[in-house]
């Protein structure tokens, strides 16, 4: 069972430079170099990433509750990790002078979709791992063991391959290895490939050390019972109050928490002129954060319960939005800074620190709870359901940030739909049961 466990660790490392190095801190800030205008960029992103959001909430509950009845999440996970590399992989065409935004995003939402959907079938096992005491300390040990993996590529990413654009350097001060040519941003654009290679390295000990317990193969019309089933389980949500509170709070909070991801780059690209360098510097503290908490994260669920977790962690990130949507080269909390004022810059790294620990000590807890919350024998279902939560409105808060950053010409004011996305999931939390509904 060790074995299984660390193999079953291995997602999260294989997976997390698709968060760290695309998402966030590398591709990002680079699409936004090559745009121009921070505004522009960031509601291109946004729109971007909300189409692959449509895409995971319409099938990730089908494919869930087909999984629960065929028994072949292995098979899935191998389907699903094939898009990712190829996503990843063909990032390396975003070239200046030859920079198509349309089918960079393309590409780029593939890999998203195939990381999203695979993330669902691995966070099914989880309860398969270990007792119900004990899935809250293992989860959180998951995540900050893939906080290691992101913060490991990113370190290779900064000192290796991504040149700063004015001097072609990378962060230690040399050329891009490899032969890489700055000019044209070879080395940036390596953080495609780098995040596909990374991915089918570290899926070996997942592929080897997890295996499913054999099962029939599916009956003939398993998948139209399995989607009259997934309808009698939407159908009954109201029934389950407590899920059904938990599914909806979960979609507001964590929809909310992607934003901060997804955005974080842009903004601080945009907002502070921040390069790529000194965004992946704000990314090392961040994921350094991530990891430790995570970590800790773990063992308070397991003393307090993944509830009081949650809670917490919604408040410091609701605190969070609010300070970065006033922080930029002039000001910091409403208040006047000196021009040429490190105060914004460090203000912001506190901030990286903050979501990072926040974030993912709430996305540990948050997968405990939705076992908590399932039903043992649905519970692939469950997870697609929870994907669902996570991505219905997933289109909605990078479509917001994208309208209201266009409408206000400002990435500042573009940002507040975070805020209310965080209240509001905190609200919803009064109605969830820490051990679920009783189910008979």
């Amino acid at each position: 069972m060790r074995k299984r466990i660390w193999g079953w660790f291995f997602f999260d490392w294989a997976s997390q430079p698709y968060n760290t190095l695309l998402l966030t801190f590398i591709f990002a800030p680079y699409v936004k170099e090559l745009i121009g205008d921070g505004a522009a960029a960031q509601s291109a992103w946004g729109f971007g990433i909300g189409a692959a959001g449509v895409c995971i909430a319409v099938l990730a509950p089908v494919l869930g509750a087909i999984s629960d009845v065929s028994g072949q999440r292995l098979r899935w996970i191998w389907f699903f990790s094939a898009l990712y590399v190829v996503g990843a992989a063909m990032l390396w065409m975003a070239a200046p002078g030859h920079f198509n935004l349309n089918l960079t995003l393309f590409f780029f939402a593939i890999g998203l979709i195939g990381m999203e959907f695979a993330t669902i079938f691995t966070n099914a096992m989880l309860p398969d791992l270990g007792t119900r005491e004990e899935i809250g300390r293992i989860s959180g040990n998951g995540w900050a063991f893939g906080y290691v993996g992101g913060l490991i590529a990113l370190i290779i990413m900064l000192t290796l391959l991504a040149e700063n654009a004015n001097t072609g350097k990378t962060l230690i001060g040399i050329d891009p290895i490899f032969g890489l040519d700055a000019e044209t941003r070879e080395g940036t654009r390596a953080v495609g490939p780098l995040t596909a290679i990374w991915y089918v390295i570290f899926m070996v000990p997942f592929f080897a050390f997890v295996k499913e317990d054999k099962r029939r193969k599916a009956p003939k019309g398993a998948v139209a019972a399995a989607l009259r089933n997934l309808g009698t389980t939407l159908k009954s949500l109201p029934k389950t109050p407590s899920l059904f509170a938990y599914l909806g709070s979960s979609m507001l909070y964590r929809d909310a928490l992607n934003g901060m991801y997804f955005f974080g780059g842009i903004y601080a690209s945009g907002v502070l002129g921040w390069s790529v360098t000194h965004i992946g510097i704000f990314g090392i503290i961040s994921i350094i954060s991530g990891a430790l908490f995570a970590w800790l994260g773990g063992y308070a669920d397991a003393i307090w319960g993944p509830k009081a977790v949650i809670r917490v962690c919604i408040l410091i990130l609701t605190l969070v939005a609010i300070v970065t949507v006033t922080i930029s080269p002039t000001h910091v909390l409403w208040f006047t800074v000196p021009e040429g004022s490190t105060l914004p810059d460090i203000t912001f790294f506190v901030i990286g620190a903050a979501i990072g620990a926040a974030g993912g000590v709430l996305q540990s807890a948050s997968r405990t709870m939705m076992v908590r919350q399932a039903r043992p024998d649905r519970m692939t279902e469950a997870f697609g359901l929870y994907a669902l939560a996570g991505k219905a409105t997933s289109f909605i808060a990078p479509t917001l940030i994208g309208i209201v950053t266009v409408i206000s010409g400002s990435q500042q004011i573009g940002i507040t739909p975070l805020v209310f996305l965080f209240l509001l999931g905190w609200v919803l939390l009064a109605w969830v049961k820490p051990d679920g509904d009783t189910l008979t």
